[in-house]
């Protein structure tokens, strides 16, 4: 360990432990990033992870929370220290009479429900997969595939974060109300999710029925909303509780998965066929048949016909399958191999538009039948793409309740407070679009720098916005394919930019919430910089999805300290703000990347890794290498918060009633 860092350690309580090592690699499920943290910490407490807290504020680092790395992105990377939970997992209290639960942020979903199952109780909705922690989840705006139900955080009645001062802090609707829409969807930016506390309701099974369906048919029966109060509703997604598609392009239909609680028992102990099984020849199979795409594209289009026939046991004149499955494990499916994610929301109406002209380019139709200004010529796509729904209208508001001392989170209903950074529609029910490519045998599909220009340019004409949790290039296509060194650089005003647009006064509020609880930015790290905290020069941002070249330019310079609605948001690094330094291609796929922490800091203070990384591998146009004029060479034994007299420590102080 760092003579420094073990300087600091010992002057604190030494029954607390610190348990940190070194040399641990860290990569997202995808293995589409890699990075080496200097330090990989696992605590088992609230205390220890309050003297993470102390330690990297002490030691000017950057503290980056990694779950179960299924983010694609490089949200989680770090040179810095990287903090998993995993150890900080328990349920703290149920009570099954009101499915009220509190928990630490560390325990993963499919724990969650199998503890709950034993009280009788289960969560009331999940998204595909279940493998993220309670606190992950809830950060990047995870949702199911229901009209009935919203995202995963509106069963979440309050949280407990950890601040960059050491303030161990509670939020709900009535308590920190603004902290509370902002950690909803944190993006791991204010601080350390602690503790959760969430409403559970009595555990059901879900009767299911997945049939294959003509194109056609979906769109004519895709009406968002009953058309009526009758209970035989028989629109595409409103037929059932729960109702998912996957839409195959080159078959032209869609596999149509729809389930309903049920009081039947489970017909099988295992998922409905949601794919190939998992390692089985099946499995096996389709990914060399992917991998061999690559060469011969054109096999793309017969490879997703024997998908729907062979693997998923559908034909155009089969039976429907049907089957009774417990809703923990009912309504996932399985994610196969490693891949690239690109997910969008755009108003649920907009989607037989959406799909209309997708599948025209795909079947590289003229430029007259879908209006997408990217040539598809040549250009074979993966399959199925991912299609659901999500309402968070359902009485849910934008404006924080007065805080009221005679409420109480543990007896509210569920919550209907709206996260700043909520990315579904506000309005009315929200239609989700995944843009799934394999990456088999951990080889980038060769469709994907076109595929996903000519999908976002879609996306954003129809007004809808990205996953926080996804691969989305609209703004540095050459991010992860990194042909073009100068790219990140220039497309960061871009991004934030175009995010400014899309959330306007939620973001600057999210904004001034994050500076408030953390002015240094001890939770900052390059992809925070990228989307959130940059700006370009003011303009009419509603223009940015009329031209593709507009899209991808490389011209957007931004405007240091640029005024919005009273909050300057400045270009600059914050003090313990990490930024990126170099990036290198991995032999086994992906990226490896490098950064360094932009406070004064001593020379030792960068890890030794990052410093070579920074002498053998080129800049990424970002900020160059380790600028020596830069790093200050301390003198001084004493510990940062000694010399600076607790400076780091004089974030807002939030009532903690």
């Amino acid at each position: 360990m760092d003579p420094i860092i073990q300087r600091e350690v010992d002057k604190l309580d030494p029954a607390i432990p610190f348990r940190a090592k070194s040399g641990h690699h860290h990569h997202t499920w995808a293995r589409t990033f890699h990075s080496h943290p200097e330090l990989y910490i696992r605590p088992q407490s609230t205390a220890e992870i309050q003297k993470i807290v102390t330690l990297a504020r002490r030691c000017r680092r950057r503290v980056t929370l990694v779950g179960c790395g299924h983010s694609p992105s490089d949200i989680t990377c770090t040179s810095s220290w990287l903090v998993n939970l995993d150890d900080y997992s328990s349920l703290i209290s149920v009570h099954k009479g009101t499915g009220v639960v509190v928990m630490q942020a560390g325990i993963r979903l499919h724990d969650l429900n199998k503890q709950l199952e034993s009280h009788g109780l289960t969560m009331p909705n999940l998204g595909s997969i279940d493998e993220q922690a309670i606190a992950g989840a809830i950060s990047t705006g995870t949702h199911g595939s229901s009209l009935r139900h919203g995202l995963l955080s509106e069963s979440v009645l309050a949280l407990r974060l950890m601040l960059a001062n050491g303030r161990s802090v509670a939020c709900s609707a009535s308590q920190n109300p603004d902290l509370f829409r902002a950690a909803l969807v944190s993006l791991g930016a204010l601080g350390i999710i602690t503790d959760v506390t969430f409403r559970a309701v009595p555990t059901f099974n879900i009767h299911w029925t997945q049939s294959l369906r003509p194109f056609s048919e979906i769109l004519s029966t895709w009406s968002p909303l009953p058309s009526s109060s009758s209970d035989d509703d028989t629109s595409l997604w409103t037929q059932a509780e729960f109702v998912r598609v996957w839409w195959l392009p080159y078959t032209r239909a869609g596999i149509v998965w729809t389930a309903d609680k049920t009081d039947a028992a489970p017909t099988s102990p295992v998922p409905p066929p949601d794919g190939p099984p998992k390692r089985t020849i099946g499995y096996h199979a389709y990914q060399a048949a992917l991998y061999l795409a690559h060469y011969i594209p054109r096999l793309l289009p017969l490879i997703e016909r024997l998908v729907a026939t062979v693997q998923y046991g559908l034909s155009d004149h089969s039976r429907p399958s049907t089957g009774v499955s417990p809703s923990r494990t009912g309504l996932l499916m399985d994610c196969l191999y490693s891949q690239f994610v690109n997910e969008w929301s755009l108003p649920l109406d907009k989607g037989p538009e959406a799909l209309t002209r997708l599948s025209a380019w795909i079947h590289h139709e003229p430029f007259a039948a879908h209006g997408i200004p990217v040539d598809s010529t040549g250009i074979w796509v993966h399959a199925p793409m991912e299609v659901r729904v999500s309402n968070t209208s359902r009485g849910s508001t934008s404006s924080s309740p007065p805080s009221s001392s005679s409420s109480s989170t543990a007896t509210s209903t569920t919550n209907t407070i709206r996260p700043f950074l909520d990315n579904s529609v506000r309005d009315g029910p929200t239609l989700f679009l995944n843009a799934t490519l394999y990456r088999p045998y951990g080889q980038d599909p060769p469709c994907r720098v076109a595929y996903y220009k000519a999908f976002e340019f879609l996306m954003l004409s129809l007004g809808g916005k990205p996953h926080w949790a996804k691969n989305f290039d609209l703004m540095e296509p050459n991010v992860d394919s990194y042909t073009d060194s100068d790219s990140e650089k220039n497309q960061q005003p871009r991004a934030s930019s175009t995010f400014s647009h899309m959330y306007n006064d939620e973001l600057i509020k999210w904004r001034a919430i994050r500076n408030d609880v953390d002015p240094e930015g001890m939770f900052i790290g390059p992809w925070h910089r990228r989307y959130l905290l940059n700006d370009a020069p003011s303009s009419d941002d509603a223009s940015t999805a009329q031209n593709v070249n507009d899209t991808y330019a490389d011209d957007a310079d931004h405007v240091d300290g640029d005024d919005k609605g009273g909050l300057r948001v400045s270009s600059h690094p914050l003090p313990l703000e990490e930024r990126r330094i170099a990036r290198a291609a991995v032999r086994e796929g992906g990226w490896e990347v490098y950064g360094i922490v932009n406070a004064e800091l001593t020379h030792s203070a960068i890890p030794p890794a990052t410093r070579d990384a920074a002498a053998g591998i080129s800049g990424d146009g970002g900020g160059g290498g380790v600028e020596e004029s830069r790093v200050r060479r301390e003198g001084s034994q004493e510990s940062f918060d000694v010399v600076y007299e607790g400076e780091a420590a004089a974030s807002i102080v939030l009532h903690d009633d």
